[in-house]
């Protein structure tokens, strides 16, 4: 059993940061990619950045030179900062991670639970 736990989402105002945190705990081998995808409201669920366990990375043109993903592969945390965040941001964020499992070495697509951020002055 495996899971992912994000952290670090709130309210901030337009302009303002935060920074997100997903934790993955469990059996785990390894941890291949990971990223952040984000769903608004009436919206299908979009990519925001993934990250390969060698530290490559993908943004979504509309976060890019705004949004920072990092991981620390030690700890099996992967994080988002957020800058300069605009009203259009605003929806729940949903950490990713393709997981190798300790003794079956399967790889599952895991999902955390999400965590909302709202941009709003």
């Amino acid at each position: 059993q495996v899971q992912l736990v994000e952290s670090g989402g709130g309210l901030v105002q337009p302009g303002g940061s935060l920074r997100l945190s997903c934790a993955a705990s469990g059996s785990i081998f390894s941890i291949n990619a990971m990223g952040w995808y984000r769903q608004a409201p009436g919206k299908e669920r979009e990519l925001v950045a993934t990250i390969t366990s060698g530290g490559s990375t993908n943004y979504a043109d509309s976060v890019k030179d705004r949004f920072t993903i990092s991981r620390d592969n030690a700890r099996n945390t992967v994080y988002l900062r957020m800058n300069s965040l605009k009203p259009e941001d605003t929806a729940v964020y949903y950490c990713n991670a393709e997981i190798v499992h300790r003794l079956s070495r399967f790889r599952t697509n895991t999902w955390g639970q999400g965590t909302q951020v709202t941009v709003s002055s």
